[in-house]
């Protein structure tokens, strides 16, 4: 059984595609798409060498251009806050007077306990507060 240069760089392809899917790393796909190229190298006839070039250049030249554009945009992206983090900087409404020694606000239309970040201050029912910091389950509030 012969098989052929160019089913030879499809297989290589192929096991480089599954690391892609196991471990996500974009790499392993460049490295397949110049397998790839390699195997339509292989295909039209050339030898070995031209192949390996093929394979050589095409893997290095997608690792040159896209890994740059991947990176850009990945850091591009905005990064979106969840949890307690979505929670600081916003505004609640005071429903119950708070203190340094505590008291109760409606933030994102929850209600919950709350202190004030200086000993010195205090809000009454009604009042906007911004929200500091999470302590557990108090917000830290001024």
């Amino acid at each position: 059984m012969d098989i052929d240069a160019w089913v030879w760089w499809l297989i290589g392809a192929v096991g480089l595609g599954i690391p892609l899917v196991l471990t996500a790393m974009p790499e392993f796909g460049m490295f397949s798409v110049g397998a790839v190229a390699g195997a339509v190298t292989a295909a039209l006839g050339f030898g070995v060498v031209p192949q390996v070039l093929v394979f050589v250049v095409v893997s290095v030249a997608l690792i040159a251009v896209v890994r740059p554009i991947a990176t850009r945009h990945r850091d591009d992206r905005p990064q979106h806050a969840t949890g307690i983090d979505a929670l600081k900087g916003r505004q609640a409404v005071v429903l119950e007077r708070v203190d340094v020694h505590g008291g109760r606000i409606k933030l994102a239309g929850e209600i919950w306990s709350a202190r004030t970040l200086d000993t010195g201050q205090s809000f009454e029912p009604g009042e906007q507060v911004d929200v500091v910091d999470i302590d557990g389950a108090t917000a830290v509030v001024m």
